[in-house]
């Protein structure tokens, strides 16, 4: 991958802090966002402890040529740095009587919060261990220190198993009778040292490494190998991250929050991360504690500010007393520090001019700037803040349209839980809000599990007593996450924000037992299986499923779809089969159907029955035609002598007119909806092999329906058996065979656009690939138009078009555009033919293929541009050239995928059709496709 930052190539090691950074932020492709923003947070004067950064490109260089070679080549550029580094703090790395130690940092280039790894003190060895003791005074503060990167480095670098060393911790605070790590006295924390230098032996067989130049490298590879870790893999994989190099690697000068109580950690966001909100500064600390133990959820965080505090003891039901004693927040205990970190909160906004991330750590009362970051936050935050940027004038209207990533949209237009049935529900207890949202599912303990039961069809609600990376694959699939520990910032709120799931984090009431696959609330039990319900925005947790309905899409998000409806060129409409759907659309924004898909009306009540009936004689009425060499049914009834013949061609007819008036009806509900919004109805498309039953039992009812056999039917059913239907006896294929059903359709249509005054129908053929199909149908459908005219004495505007989805339809466009007046382009089966794939088969191997790099995406679900794009790029050009004013738009699964809505816009087309609850993800990605186009 070519860079495209103003980085020197040849250069793998940059150096920040001290007064000069030698990179900034634009690199961040090659810095990783962390790097970069730490470099520039260096320029921009902030307290950040100095450092370097080993960049991608080096990660990159890793996997190409392995750690040998890798290293001999950048070793020099790391020994300059560390010199530079010992230069500037005045410490020297692994010896002298101030040691230099360092935090080894991961750093991509768009954040993958927990998925990487990270070692603290490093550099601790028995030597740089009596040192600082005697450079600090503080024994207790270098112990714990020292048992921390034991335990860091272990898991990070030796590979051992967390839990060895969690039970070696558990061990002796069972021993001596303590709760907290905080609570070990100095020599306690020896006990702890000694028995992790023990695991280390037992599960590797050597000596934990001293040699601090060592323990760097061996920090450094173990940086660069979780790049291709599972839970990292997977969560680029969920989140589509491809095309960077891999992960830098920062190289930091340590601070301590754990030197003491003057001394502190946290995680802030300049802005609530849930809502959007702007009320105070929102974030989490401990006094006396590293980073990690903020986020892992064994102490109860505290809260930046005094308001924050007040706000979390209400809903925690925690005492003015209790908080002010045991829980203050960062403005009461050191009002200085807190002074200096609002004002570099304020700083930050105003620069990157977005909601930020912020770590930092306060060592002995001075305050140290770890990290910033564009923050993870929910969609409904996402807009918030968008907007409030732009009502604060940080930002111009086009950017806060573009801050929005429309997938996240998703995550706004899905039911919230009925007040009413919420008031009723059994509320079991409370816990942190930590992703908003409603969610109800079947309790299960483990990720594996929460992927077994979705792949069953199951909705579920993972329960943790606490989350990690590797529950990643059952985070993604749950309907919503509960734990029983951490706070706002921990890996559950995080992740789970980020992926718009509910999430209630920090139960702490909820006592979780993975063996017997239970929890308990207050004398409550919840076994495996049994359902609960979640508020993600209030934190409540009840038992059973509660009762939902759609949300109310105003305030900042309504705002926002006005800004996308302002910048957008595209139009976009909805895929709907009925009334309800079209309300739905509508109220979405939808500006028409652009796919309403008739034979879903057929399998409605007694409807399947008529429709049965029909297919019964189908082929009979047919052979009838054709032997009498005859084109309708009255001519049939005239020439035809046998009796039989003329019973089948009766029941035929019945069909037909029991099915006209039910169809008529649909299009009526729909037209009304649609309050004079056009809408393009496709004419019959599947195989007539769908609507028939396959098994025994269902061909028995179907017999007795329609007053034949057992056999008769099963006979029928094999005779319509095809060996690759979706390529068969389908489509405008159907109305070439049955032109009777195309006349039904037709009228229909037109009669209900009679019934209803406005409307906008838009008749479109199915399937075609000649455009002699096209005109033999459009003839029946314009004589049927003709006669309803007549008989209703009215004046129709019906336009007739075709749907694009057979490749050499796309290549003769030219010549179907003569009879077509508008182009609707299926891509799903325009990339299942032209990419030569089953939409039911490829999926066994599709993901394969996209890790090969065969396909970017699944072109199932982001449209292949280079292949099937160029098929609709060639239909666009030629249909235009034939019919400068035809009407084109998109119709399959592609039209709600921002990335394809993109390319839509970029050809040409009129409008999108999409899902109705795509239609906004549709208006706001047509708004930045519009707006990329507009700044090049």
């Amino acid at each position: 991958m070519a860079c495209n930052c103003n980085c020197d190539c040849s250069k793998y090691v940059y150096f920040f802090g001290g007064g000069k950074s030698e990179g900034d932020a634009s690199m961040k492709q090659i810095l990783g966002g962390k790097g970069a923003n730490l470099a520039d947070m260096a320029d921009l004067g902030l307290p950040v402890p100095p450092g370097f950064t080993v960049t991608t490109e080096a990660c990159a260089e890793y996997g190409k040529l392995g750690r040998k070679k890798l290293f001999g080549k950048i070793d020099s550029q790391v020994e300059k740095a560390l010199k530079t580094l010992e230069k500037v703090t005045g410490k020297t790395f692994g010896s002298g009587p101030n040691p230099l130690l360092v935090s080894v940092r991961s750093g991509a280039a768009v954040s993958m919060p927990g998925m990487m790894d990270t070692v603290l003190n490093l550099g601790l060895n028995p030597e740089t261990v009596e040192a600082m003791i005697k450079l600090t005074g503080n024994e207790r503060f270098v112990m714990d220190s020292y048992r921390r990167f034991i335990q860091m480095f272990g898991n990070v670098v030796l590979g051992i198993e967390h839990h060895s060393f969690e039970h070696a911790l558990d061990f002796v605070k069972k021993s001596k009778g303590v709760e907290l790590d905080t609570d070990l006295t100095t020599d306690c924390l020896k006990e702890v040292i000694e028995k992790y230098m023990a695991v280390v032996r037992a599960e590797t067989g050597e000596e934990f490494p001293t040699d601090p130049k060592q323990q760097l490298w061996r920090g450094i590879q173990a940086v660069f190998d979780s790049w291709d870790n599972p839970r990292a893999n997977r969560y680029r994989e969920i989140n589509e991250i491809r095309g960077l190099l891999g992960t830098a690697v920062n190289v930091q000068t340590m601070v301590f929050g754990n030197s003491g109580d003057n001394s502190a950690t946290g995680v802030a966001f300049t802005r609530d991360p849930s809502t959007g909100a702007n009320k105070y500064f929102y974030g989490e600390f401990l006094i006396n504690a590293q980073g990690e133990d903020v986020v892992a959820g064994i102490r109860t965080p505290q809260q930046i500010t005094l308001a924050g505090s007040k706000e979390w003891a209400a809903s925690a039901g925690v005492s003015e007393e209790d908080r002010a004693a045991n829980y203050p927040s960062l403005e009461e205990a050191m009002p200085r520090c807190f002074k200096e970190l609002d004002d570099i909160r304020v700083r930050l906004e105003e620069h990157y001019k977005d909601m930020q991330d912020l770590e930092f750590t306060i060592e002995h009362g001075t305050l140290y700037m770890l990290q910033t970051r564009n923050g993870k936050r929910t969609a409904a935050a996402a807009v918030k803040i968008a907007m409030d940027l732009a009502d604060e004038g940080l930002i111009n209207e086009e950017t806060a349209v573009m801050r929005v990533e429309p997938q996240q949209l998703d995550q706004l237009l899905h039911p919230v839980f009925v007040k009413e049935a919420e008031e009723a529900a059994e509320k079991m207890t409370v816990g942190l809000p930590a992703s908003p949202g409603a969610a109800y599912g079947q309790v299960v303990f483990t990720a594996e599990e929460a992927e077994e039961w979705v792949e069953q069809g199951k909705r579920v609600i993972l329960c943790r007593i606490e989350t990690s990376p590797e529950d990643i694959g059952g985070m993604h699939v749950a309907n919503g996450i509960l734990t029983s520990r951490g706070g706002m910032t921990s890996h559950a709120a995080v992740v789970a924000r980020g992926m718009g799931t509910c999430c209630v984090a920090g139960c702490g009431d909820v006592v979780i037992d993975y063996a017997g696959k239970k929890f308990s609330v207050n004398g409550t039990v919840i076994k495996e299986g049994d359902w609960i319900s979640l508020n993600g925005s209030t934190g409540a947790v009840y038992v059973g499923q509660i009762e939902s309905v759609e949300p109310a899409l105003t305030g900042p998000f309504g705002h926002i779809m006005e800004l996308a409806d302002k910048y957008r060129k595209l139009g976009v409409r909805a895929n709907s089969d009925t009334p309800h759907d079209t309300d739905v659309a509508v109220k979405f924004g939808a500006e028409g159907i652009g796919l309403c898909r008739t034979e879903h009306m057929f399998f409605e009540g007694d409807r399947i029955v008529s429709f049965r009936r029909l297919i019964l004689v189908a082929e009979t009425v047919k052979k009838l035609k054709d032997s009498l060499n005859v084109k309708t049914l009255e001519e049939v009834k005239k020439a035809c002598k046998d009796e039989a013949g003329l019973k089948a061609v009766a029941q035929y007819e019945q069909a037909l007119s029991e099915l006209l008036p039910t169809q008529r009806a649909d299009f009526v509900g729909i037209f009304k909806a649609l309050e004079g919004r056009p809408c393009t109805v496709r004419l019959l498309d599947p195989p007539l092999h769908e609507f028939l039953p396959h098994d025994p039992k269902g061909q028995a009812e179907m017999a007795e329906q329609m007053g034949v056999s057992p056999k008769a039917v099963a006979e029928l059913v094999h005779s319509l058996h095809e060996f690759n239907p979706m390529l068969g006896h389908r489509g405008c294929r159907l109305g070439m065979s049955y032109p009777e059903v195309t006349e039904m359709q037709a009228r229909a249509i037109c009669e209900a656009a009679c019934e209803v005054e406005g409307s906008k129908p838009e008749i479109m053929v199915p399937l075609v690939g000649n455009v002699v199909e096209l005109s033999i149908q459009k003839e029946i459908i314009t004589t049927t138009i003709a006669k309803i005219e007549e008989e209703k004495g009215v004046k129709l505007n019906v336009l007739i078009g075709t749907m694009i989805e057979v490749p050499r339809a796309a290549v003769t466009a030219d010549q179907i555009a003569e009879e077509a007046q508008f182009f609707s382009f299926g891509t799903n089966d325009l990339t299942q033919m032209g990419c030569g794939f089953s939409r039911d088969d490829a999926g066994k191997f599709l993901g394969d293929y996209v890790r090969a790099g065969v396909y970017e995406f699944d072109p199932f679900q982001v449209l292949d541009r280079t292949g099937v794009g160029e098929l609709v790029k060639i239909a666009v050009e030629k249909g235009r050239n034939t019919r400068p004013d035809i009407k084109l738009g998109i119709c399959g699964e592609h039209g709600g995928e921002p990335r394809s809505v993109e390319f839509c816009h970029n050809i040409g087309l009129n409008y999108v059709s999409c899902s109705p609850f795509r239609v906004p993800i549709a208006r706001l990605a047509a708004a930045q496709a519009a707006i990329k186009g507009k700044r090049g």
